[in-house]
């Protein structure tokens, strides 16, 4: 009778343990229904409002974005739900694959409930004010206002270094404008971050964010060891062609306005070729819709909903948004036939057709990205082709002549452009990182501190200006620029990948993908459908074969 017995209890104990999983399945499915309906009509108008204050520049657009992105901030807040999705992963019940990754993304997601709703609010409130300082400055220099673009273009072009100088400092004068208030929202993002047990903001941005600071830091020594001789070599050349360009004695006289650019993080053109002659006649929409409809990813929809060109009060920058997770993919640009913007295009429009290709019968929490940046891996890798002559013989129309003429100096400027960006990452890392871990330290001395040590650019004599505070990314979109190389990284691996293995070719220099429909069946099924499916190196594992790793970028631009 007791194998019986035995038998027995089993049954009623596996009929138990069936029964508690089918309870909490069913508590978890019912869960996600009823928040989906509310989060999926809110995160429409919440998106769409923001996309129209970046667009208009208005201050009750700006209101209308910052009302709804405070009811979102609530939806998160909710520390009943909190308390139930912690009851649900505590069990450990849940044994369906898909169930599970939704449990795991709003598990971190509602984690914000332990944070005071009042901290939450007065954050986004805070965000919204900065955000439109930034968006309605504009430099101004004897009685002319400039737009970044004309900053950029005149730092670019000129040669007159005083003019040059002028025009750096009245732009730098949007770190006044904000510092005091953007190291407010420092404290208060560090506070939420300590009522939710972590040491500060940034260690909870990358945690929740699904990335282990140490690693991340781990890779950012990795990089600093592999580029940092490179990068001495061609900054080394960077500083012997301008000392000439501008006519100087030496190197020593060469300050931070003198390299082309507000913040020295893209490279300065040094080098005997004029990549935006071949864009200046050409229609950037144009050879974007091409490209990507060439490679069977059209973008049409998406251009005919973006907004691509300057306007009064419109947000200058560049990015995409998907205002639904179901399709309605937009970009805003402010862009110029030139090299930088073509750029920028293929770069965006990178993220909209990752976007637009996740499939829609996810889960809708699940509509995104593996990790932001696996999306910033795929807009850098389209983007590197605005300077690849491969692709300005396919798609701008020069010839095999021309090609071979600018080819070595194309890849060399490429090489620079990665090397010089790398850097620049280097910079905003650990500045951000110090900045959280301690804010009411020397910020304006730390800035310098690191631009010395990892740019190689010396700091001008006896200023003393929150010129940190001049990069928007450190006050609108905190502890996220380190995700930049992270996808410089991924790209070059998944650029290999697709070169040996899909298109199968040994040639890796004279790729650009032009009219191989392959290279966006592939992209669409192993890395956009399955959106936030899976962890994001589990995805690049099933994708390129291993997992995340630096050597292809190394193979690519350092050694």
């Amino acid at each position: 009778m007791k194998p019986i017995f035995t038998f027995l209890l089993s049954l009623l104990l596996l009929a138990g343990c069936t029964s508690k999983q089918e309870k909490m399945k069913k508590e978890l499915t019912d869960f996600i229904r009823r928040h989906d309906s509310v989060l999926i009509p809110l995160y429409k108008q919440s998106a769409s409002a923001s996309w129209e204050a970046a667009i208009s520049g208005k201050p009750e657009d700006f209101k209308k974005a910052e009302e709804l992105n405070i009811k979102m901030m609530a939806l998160f807040s909710n520390k009943a739900s909190l308390k139930k999705l912690e009851e649900i992963k505590v069990s450990g019940m849940i044994t369906d694959k898909l169930l599970n990754r939704q449990l795991d993304v709003l598990y971190r997601a509602f984690l914000m409930a332990k944070a005071d709703t009042g901290k939450l609010n007065a954050m986004v409130r805070l965000e919204t004010v900065i955000e439109q300082k930034y968006g309605n400055f504009r430099t101004e220099v004897n009685g002319k206002k400039l737009s970044d673009n004309d900053v950029e273009d005149i730092l670019k072009s000129s040669k007159d270094v005083t003019y040059q100088k002028e025009v750096w400092e009245a732009q730098k004068k949007i770190g006044t404008v904000v510092a005091e208030d953007v190291k407010k929202l420092v404290k208060m993002r560090n506070q939420v971050a300590k009522d939710l047990g972590f040491s500060n903001y940034h260690e909870m941005s990358l945690t929740l964010g699904d990335q282990d600071p140490k690693e991340v830091s781990a890779i950012f020594d990795e990089l600093n060891i592999l580029t940092r001789k490179a990068f001495i070599q061609v900054k080394g050349d960077i500083d012997a062609y301008f000392v000439k360009y501008y006519n100087l004695k030496s190197k020593e006289e060469l300050m931070p306005w003198n390299y082309q650019n507000r913040f020295f993080q893209q490279a300065p053109k040094i080098y005997d070729v004029d990549l935006d002659k071949y864009y200046k006649d050409k229609n950037l929409e144009t050879l974007t819709t091409e490209f990507y409809a060439g490679i069977g990813l059209p973008v049409n929809d998406m251009i005919k909903r973006s907004d691509l060109y300057e306007k009064p009060g419109k947000n200058q920058h560049a990015f995409c948004t998907d205002l639904d997770n179901s399709g309605d993919v937009r970009v805003l640009c402010n862009i110029k036939p030139n090299q930088y913007w073509m750029n920028t295009m293929l770069h965006e429009f990178g993220h909209a057709v990752y976007d637009k290709n996740i499939d829609t019968t996810l889960p809708f929490i699940l509509r995104d990205p593996a990790h932001t940046f696996t999306t910033e891996a795929i807009a850098m890798m389209f983007g590197r082709f605005s300077s690849n002559p491969q692709w300005l013989k396919e798609m701008a129309g020069i010839s095999e002549e021309e090609k071979m003429k600018i080819a070595e100096t194309c890849f060399k400027t490429l090489r620079l452009d990665q090397l010089v960006f790398s850097r620049w990452a280097q910079v905003m890392y650990r500045f951000e990182k110090e900045m959280y871990r301690n804010p009411d330290q020397d910020l304006n001395k730390l800035w310098w501190d690191l631009v010395e040590m990892y740019q190689m650019i010396k700091r001008p004599e006896g200023r003393n200006e929150p010129d940190w505070a001049t990069k928007i990314h450190i006050a609108t979109y905190p502890c996220y620029y380190h995700n930049y190389l992270l996808g410089e990284l991924l790209a070059s691996q998944i650029y290999y990948h697709i070169v040996g293995t899909i298109i199968k070719s040994d040639d890796y220099k004279f790729q650009s993908f032009a009219g191989k429909k392959e290279v966006g069946a592939y992209l669409k099924e192993m890395i956009f459908m399955p959106g936030s499916r899976w962890y994001w190196n589990e995805m690049i594992e099933k994708a390129t074969g291993e997992k995340l790793t630096a050597k292809y970028y190394a193979k690519q631009f350092v050694n």
